[in-house]
């Protein structure tokens, strides 16, 4: 359960937050560059598409939203606990995975709900998407210089004491 000497613990690491900041809102960022290079179809896809991921999501902030709010709540409080009290090192890898990504989940319902209540639409959506992606990529980065940090640092202080 050594995680953060775990080559694929970093592999995830990496590939969860590309992905992340790939899919702005459930939508490509291929399909916002290609929106504003070519207009026309291109855009009207774009806009549909998130139209179509902006009312999924709000639509899941609607019917669970107390829980969901609860359950993540829940699971970061008993994996914060597990890593930071007990010092079960899995926890804290996956705490330091998934608590800025909730972070990412509610910035994606408020961006959601922004969007849907504005009606943003044209060059103003894209705009409204390339800033989503520029937060995301920027908690993307925090988050992994902090968990390259406290990986090493566990690593060091634990290799030097033979475990």
């Amino acid at each position: 359960m050594r995680s953060f000497s775990n080559l694929w613990y970093w592999i995830a690491l990496a590939v969860v937050w590309s992905t992340t900041s790939h899919w702005v809102l459930g939508v490509p960022y291929d399909m916002v560059l290609r929106a504003r290079r070519q207009g026309g179809q291109a855009q009207q896809d774009l806009e549909d598409m998130v139209r179509i991921t902006t009312n999924r999501l709000l639509y899941i902030l609607k019917m669970t939203g107390p829980v969901l709010l609860a359950f993540t709540c829940f699971v970061l409080a008993a994996l914060g606990v597990m890593a930071f009290y007990y010092y079960v090192e899995i926890a804290q890898a996956l705490f330091l995975l998934a608590f800025p990504m909730s972070i990412v989940g509610g910035l994606s319902f408020y961006t959601a709900s922004q969007i849907s209540h504005d009606m943003i639409r044209g060059e103003a959506l894209q705009k409204r998407l390339a800033s989503h992606r520029i937060v995301t990529q920027g908690i993307g980065m925090l988050s992994i210089f902090v968990t390259a940090m406290y990986g090493m640092y566990q690593n060091m202080s634990l290799g030097a004491l033979g475990q």
